[in-house]
């Protein structure tokens, strides 16, 4: 499986996105019309059981109040929540396509990093330099670098 299709499986993919995204910049043309909500509730399912918390994902994404009600109407995110939570499931991808399996990425995104001064990778994705940050880490684990 590609990254892509990894990271659209985190977001529900084609049934829950309401088309086909096949591309990176198909995703940025839906992330920028504002996803489905009910990507997110893929994303907090996919991710269920794992190190990752449900109040992590929110705090990624916004705020949980806000995006409960948008899951309780099932309306629309903002660009800026659907670029967040795409955000957080390309991370989440390339973690499992680096580490080797969603179990292990899961578990390495949620507990804290000395690379990232304690903090866990989830944690910094938020914003963009956080998730850059991230990402590094990443690339060094997958060239052998201990991170």
């Amino acid at each position: 499986m590609t990254t892509i299709e990894r990271t659209l499986a985190y977001l529900g993919g084609a049934k829950v996105l309401g088309k086909e995204v096949v591309s990176d910049l198909t995703l940025a043309d839906a992330v920028t019309s504002g996803l489905p909500s009910r990507s997110l509730e893929a994303m907090l399912i996919r991710l269920h059981g794992g190190s990752i918390a449900r109040k992590h994902v929110y705090q990624v994404v916004g705020s949980e109040r806000t995006l409960q009600k948008k899951q309780k109407a099932k309306s629309r995110l903002s660009a800026a929540e659907s670029d967040k939570l795409a955000r957080l499931a390309r991370v989440a991808a390339q973690a499992e396509d680096l580490i080797g399996d969603q179990a292990r990425a899961h578990r390495w995104l949620g507990r804290p990093n000395r690379a990232l001064d304690g903090k866990a990778p989830v944690e910094l994705l938020g914003s963009d330099a956080g998730a850059m940050l991230v990402v590094q880490v990443l690339e060094r684990i997958a060239h052998g670098v201990v991170g």
